[in-house]
């Protein structure tokens, strides 16, 4: 896939696709995770998306708390925030690590927030336990088959709404099966076909690169950001939902080996490439390069 091929699929939010690339790959640069906003551009270009609609998608992510700027003369470097690092570190098990087996137990949590007078903490605080995959139970219970809890208890903390709430862990006794409640809380049939399209969706391409390894280094790295941004969604459909509760041949099992199958197969070139550009624009030459020019070819 070239860049050009990459605009077929235009980039519609891209501080959404600027975290994925943080969470993957650029939080894991060496000394505190930043990178050079000329960088940034230049990796963005990739995706056809402008240097404008990069600065603006940056400085909302910092108005918003996920990104900060330090300045080296003058230039502006971005990294995560701890806020930031939090939402990957509570992410990324979901998306690269093994699937843990469910002990049996459920957490809750109940809030008592008013609907008026408090409606925007309570807006908040669900849309922050919704991006941690616990789902409503009822209009201020939520549930969740994960260990959660403390990723529950810093998005009350963060949306000051820590002292509105309580948590339990528990086991849930009916009068519905854990099944059930499962399928009441969450629409299985929807995260199924969701992840049948992305199985759809990658398989094919898989099957193409690992036969022969067409793709260039720059292609490489475009189709693993796609491929992890789709398949970071899941983390907010499916929060490790117990496979002994879900029907039998799920697809989100065939999906999770082919991400991290597809992911291995590009990862040496999508990094060769990352690495070329961050290089360059982190480097000694950074101050001569156009952050827009795309990177060559390694």
């Amino acid at each position: 896939m070239t860049s050009e091929e990459a605009g077929q699929r235009p980039v519609t939010r891209p501080n959404s696709f600027i975290f994925t690339l943080y969470g993957d790959m650029v939080h894991r640069l060496a000394g505190d995770g930043a990178l050079w906003i000329g960088g940034l551009i230049r990796l963005m270009a990739s995706f056809g998306v402008s240097p404008q609609a990069v600065r603006q998608a940056v400085s909302r992510m910092t108005r918003q708390g996920w990104l900060v700027a330090r300045r080296e003369g003058n230039l502006a470097f971005y990294m995560v925030t701890a806020r930031g690092r939090r939402r990957i570190e509570e992410l990324s098990p979901r998306i690269y690590g093994p699937v843990i087996e469910w002990d049996g137990r459920w957490r809750l949590l109940s809030y008592a927030l008013g609907e008026t007078a408090q409606r925007q903490v309570r807006d908040r605080l669900r849309k922050e336990l919704a991006a941690l995959g616990w789902a409503q139970l009822s209009s201020s219970t939520w549930i969740s088959p994960s260990d959660a809890l403390q990723a529950a208890r810093e998005a009350a903390d963060a949306t000051a709404a820590l002292e509105a709430i309580h948590l339990f862990e528990s086991e849930y006794r009916g009068p519905l099966t854990d099944r059930a409640l499962l399928e009441r809380c969450w629409n299985v049939d929807s995260i199924a076909s969701a992840y049948r399209e992305f199985i759809s969706r990658y398989r094919p391409r898989f099957d193409l690169e690992l036969a022969g390894g067409e793709l260039s280094d720059e292609g490489a790295f475009v189709e693993r950001l796609w491929l992890v941004h789709d398949y970071r969604k899941f983390a907010y459909l499916d929060p490790g939902l117990p496979s002994e509760l879900l029907p039998a041949h799920w697809p989100g099992t065939a999906a999770a080996a082919l991400f991290r199958e597809y992911y291995a197969a590009l990862e040496k070139k999508s990094q060769r490439y990352f690495h070329l550009c961050t290089r360059l624009t982190n480097g000694g030459e950074r101050k001569s390069v156009e952050a827009s020019r795309p990177c060559p070819n390694a």
